[in-house]
């Protein structure tokens, strides 16, 4: 065990530079779980307020969304591959549209379908929870619907839009790994090419850094929530969570 730890660290220091190292490879996957997640988050986030808001076809987006949670992403990372590589063949040489490889596009395609369902659930879910009698209130100030939405609705469901969020990116960080099964060239590439040529050392370190990730991710978005969510909103949340944790009385 201390000789697999000792080669662990050996592995760390010399495989951290170039092309082929893991800061380049981290930033890889960071760049697509970040354009995968922002991408639906765009979507996501005004659509399911929309919909919260006047309180119609939520039920049916949610089921037409949740397919996205239904479908492998393996499975759509191989079917994308060969639109994308007849794509490729049709673009000039030189131009970077795939990222790190063939593999970004057919991965950002899966990627974004798995992060698109918590973050529309949990805005849709947000908005419409939002205390009708503040809505009414905020109506008989003369408020239009899409000022009271932003300065109303939106603040209030903070909180559980962040959390569809921290989820969506948390998920995609973790699947991001598959990308290196069609030769994106993420932190995944450290597993697949461990596992061909049998090096539990580089099976762990790539195992290791994806974790990391997926806790930074974590741990960042609980940041954001506290610069984003108002203080009493947070406050209450907290009160919430410790209530519902007493234990109920016989």
């Amino acid at each position: 065990m201390i000789d697999f730890f000792g080669d662990l660290l050996v592995w760390f220091t010399e495989h951290w530079d170039g092309e082929d190292g893991y800061l380049w490879r981290t930033w890889n996957t960071v760049r697509l779980s970040a354009l995968a997640t922002f991408t639906a988050a765009i979507i996501a986030v005004p659509l399911g307020a929309l919909l919260g808001h006047y309180r119609r076809f939520g039920v049916s987006a949610v089921a037409v969304v949740n397919i996205g949670r239904a479908l492998p992403s393996f499975g759509i990372i191989a079917l994308a591959l060969p639109i994308t590589i007849r794509i490729a063949r049709n673009v000039p040489d030189g131009v970077p549209i795939f990222g790190s490889g063939l593999g970004f596009f057919p991965a950002f395609i899966a990627l974004f379908l798995l992060a698109l369902p918590p973050i529309f659930t949990n805005t849709y879910t947000g908005i419409r929870e939002v205390d009708p009698g503040t809505v009414e209130a905020a109506r008989g100030m003369g408020l239009t619907e899409g000022k009271m939405l932003r300065s109303v609705e939106v603040p209030l469901a903070s909180p559980v839009i962040i959390a569809g969020l921290r989820i969506s990116a948390v998920q995609v960080v973790a699947t991001s790994p598959l990308a290196a099964l069609v030769a994106y060239r993420g932190l995944g590439r450290f597993i697949v090419d461990g596992f061909s040529i049998q090096d539990n050392v580089q099976i762990f370190a790539g195992a290791v850094l994806v974790a990391l990730l997926a806790v930074l991710t974590e741990l960042s978005f609980g940041l954001l929530e506290r610069r984003i969510v108002p203080r009493p909103l947070r406050t209450a949340e907290r009160a919430d969570s410790q209530e519902s944790s007493l234990p109920v009385a016989p």
